[in-house]
């Protein structure tokens, strides 16, 4: 069976980078895993401090996609790991969403995000699906912890 997640208000929605799980890492509370993931593309720059405190997920996206903003020359290669942090912190933080993690079992994760062909699985399934995979990852260590 997959697992399916999107939407922030459905069964599986904790798994969403939006959802409202805050967190600290690197000294700085989070409002979401999203908040954390967008600023990390511009590190040592008034730009992370704006993007941690921009009010909503969704706009903490925007101002990290600003294509204007001078974006760290190593991100195609840290991004992935920069996920994996916010995302482990995320779910050792909140016992209630790390249970709802490890009931998934073995089952796949599917980020259902049509318009992402790189964390979600893309309009027609092709996509890479990083998110999914990352969170059965993330599901593994802690299990195994």
């Amino acid at each position: 069976m997959t697992i399916c997640f999107y939407n922030t208000v459905d069964k599986y929605g904790c798994f969403s980078n939006f959802s409202r799980h805050g967190f600290e890492l690197d000294g700085l509370y989070w409002m979401t895993s999203e908040h954390y993931f967008q600023a990390q593309k511009f590190p040592n720059t008034p730009h992370l401090e704006e993007i941690r405190l921009a009010k909503t997920p969704k706009q903490a996206a925007i101002m990290g996609r600003d294509r204007r903003l001078p974006l760290r020359p190593d991100w195609e290669q840290v991004k992935d790991d920069v996920m994996r942090s916010a995302v482990l912190r995320k779910f050792q933080t909140h016992a209630d969403i790390r249970e709802i993690l490890l009931s998934t079992g073995d089952e796949e994760l599917v980020e259902n995000a049509p318009g992402d062909y790189y964390w979600g699985c893309g309009k027609d399934g092709t996509g890479k699906n990083m998110l999914g995979i990352i969170l059965m990852e993330i599901r593994e260590i802690i299990r195994c912890s």
